[in-house]
């Protein structure tokens, strides 16, 4: 199985709960011999979305802005059957580093239209079967912010032609373990929901 891991967490050790989160994300990952392609965004050179749409008409799949770093992230995008991402929530948002990267995958999308639903979207420039996992991390419960992601997540996942979509979150002082065992009884890494 070949993987994306978007880590749109702050850099390391500055957020000790997303990164428990990615360790058990990893953890899982590698227990299915999963091929996984991690991005940590913070430490990446990611430039935001100038809106331009010349990756649909003037440089058809690829981002007129080539001197920065999200090249990789499209290329791993493109091939990947899963795509998980990681954030602390906001406002029930993504952090501004995921924000700027998922920004930045218009690439992925045809500029042409198709009816989902009865709904006007974009179909994807490399179609295949995907599934997409968001996890939010918060310092504590707050039932609205996880609303608010799931939502969002649900609709990005329409947006990405994503078969599935799954959020998860996790507050407070959340153990490894907890997280470990949380994340093998979700369906997304092939366990059983309680």
């Amino acid at each position: 199985m070949k993987a994306v891991f978007l880590k749109g967490s702050p850099p390391a050790g500055r957020d000790p709960l997303c990164n428990r989160a990615a360790a058990a994300v990893m953890a899982r990952a590698h227990a299915l011999s999963w091929e996984v392609k991690a991005f940590a965004l913070a430490t990446m050179n990611i430039k935001a979305c100038r809106g331009c749409f010349s990756c649909w008409t003037r440089t058809p799949g690829r981002c007129i802005i080539a001197d920065d770093d999200q090249e990789a992230v499209l290329r791993a995008w493109a091939g990947a059957e899963r795509i998980i991402l990681l954030t602390p929530l906001t406002f029930g948002g993504y952090s501004p580093e995921l924000k700027k990267a998922l920004d930045r995958a218009i690439p992925a999308l045809l500029p042409f239209f198709i009816r989902i639903n009865g709904e006007t979207h974009h179909p994807q420039r490399y179609p295949r079967p995907r599934r997409l996992l968001a996890i939010g991390t918060l310092k504590g419960p707050d039932s609205e912010s996880e609303e608010v992601f799931r939502d969002l997540v649900g609709r990005n996942a329409l947006n990405m032609s994503d078969g599935e979509a799954t959020t998860m979150v996790f507050s407070g002082d959340v153990p490894l373990s907890e997280m470990e065992k949380r994340l093998g009884t979700e369906p997304f890494f092939g366990g059983t929901a309680q």
